[in-house]
């Protein structure tokens, strides 16, 4: 009896070997898929609208302003005049110099009558020659001073005609400088007019994007409050010294065909790819992590859904993107969410990826079937986006 009873206790004892490991629990993840961009960088800056030439228009006299015939966003044709100076002190020196011309031409005549008069005299004798050659450079003289009178008149014509400010060219105006009755002095800016014609768009450039464009570069002009509204444009100017307060360089853009809507003033933004010519990978920045000191990334096999951890160089950080320049593969897919808690060769199941049917109908849960698909699917997302983060 004791006998039995013994082997009865061995026989319930269990083997070490028969033990069965608790299966790995599959871990679910988010991924992406590593594109393939062209080298450099698109850089987004925002800037105006402006005329390719700006003037401003300025009397060449000062004078007291009585009239201004246009305002800001005035329309004026070539010839048109646009203001005018108080012309009372303007028109007196050209009336004192018509005067003095026509006593310089009275004179000029009283020389002529007296050289008309010597001439047969000196053949006959009566008068001497030494007078008449007095005479005749008295006429001389006088005929001197009538130029020098008409000269003055010419430039008190002048001087009148300035009081007058007449647009040279066709544009809009965009900003004035003086109101009538101010007092204005030679050269100060009355009225600023925008040249009918080209436009440009002006952006503010930072040193580091200044540096890197190229002679003729190519620019997308869109515009901000219409993103279907476009055009295309050249770098035309860059200024060779930096704003004092900003410390950015100002670059002129010059349209190529602008619509319409394109209007002096506009705010727009601007794209332009600097940078060198070398191309790279783009992958999510939340995909990034260290491996041995090292940039690396956890890759998924879709075939067998296992992760490995490989490490990458990088190129570049933007603000929610990694540019590679080598370790990866167009069309890989890289884990972006639950990257802490993953090890090498675990496997893993991809959210929004349905999952393996089972092998045999039976091993299918038979709650399965009573739910509805919709709920257990919502179920599902939620429990596997909860363990992914």
């Amino acid at each position: 009896m004791p006998l039995t009873a013994a082997l009865l206790l061995g026989g319930c004892e269990l083997d070490p070997a028969a033990e069965v490991a608790a299966p790995e629990p599959i871990r679910p993840v988010r991924v992406a898929e590593v594109v393939e961009v062209g080298g450099g960088e698109t850089i987004t800056l925002t800037g105006t609208i402006e005329a390719e030439d700006t003037i401003n228009l300025a009397f060449r006299v000062g004078g007291q302003l009585i009239s201004r015939a246009v305002n800001v966003g005035d329309q004026v044709r070539p010839g048109q005049i646009v203001a005018r100076l108080d012309p009372e002190t303007a028109q007196n020196a050209v009336d004192a110099a018509r005067a003095n011309v026509a006593a310089a031409m009275a004179r000029l005549v009283e020389a002529q009558n007296t050289i008309d008069r010597y001439q047969p005299m000196v053949e006959r004798g009566f008068v001497a020659r030494q007078q008449f050659d007095r005479a005749v450079e008295s006429r001389n003289a006088a005929r001197a001073q009538v130029e020098a009178a008409e000269a003055k008149l010419r430039t008190a014509d002048n001087q009148l005609s300035f009081t007058e400010l007449v647009a040279d060219a066709a544009g809009t105006v965009t900003a004035r400088g003086a109101e009538p009755g101010e007092v204005v002095a030679a050269g100060q800016m009355v009225v600023q007019l925008a040249r009918k014609g080209g436009r440009d768009a002006v952006f503010d450039f930072p040193p580091r994007v200044k540096d890197a464009l190229a002679a003729d570069t190519e620019v997308e002009v869109i515009s901000a409050t219409d993103p279907g509204v476009r055009a295309v444009g050249r770098v035309r100017e860059v200024s060779p010294q930096a704003d004092p307060v900003t410390r950015t360089f100002q670059v002129r853009v010059g349209l190529a065909s602008p619509p319409a809507t394109l209007r002096l003033g506009s705010t727009v933004t601007g794209k332009v790819a600097v940078g060198g010519a070398e191309a790279g990978l783009v992958i999510p920045a939340a995909a990034l992590t260290r491996a041995d000191g090292q940039p690396a990334v956890w890759v998924v096999d879709p075939d067998v859904q296992r992760v490995a951890l490989r490490n990458i160089a990088v190129l570049g950080h933007e603000l929610d993107s990694v540019l590679v320049e080598h370790g990866l593969v167009p069309g890989e897919l890289v884990v972006t969410a639950g990257v802490q808690t993953l090890r090498p060769e675990q496997q893993v199941r991809l959210l929004g990826v349905a999952p393996p049917a089972p092998a045999t109908p039976e091993a299918a849960p038979a709650a399965a079937e009573d739910a509805p698909a919709d709920e257990t699917t919502d179920a599902a997302d939620t429990a596997e986006d909860e363990a992914a983060q």
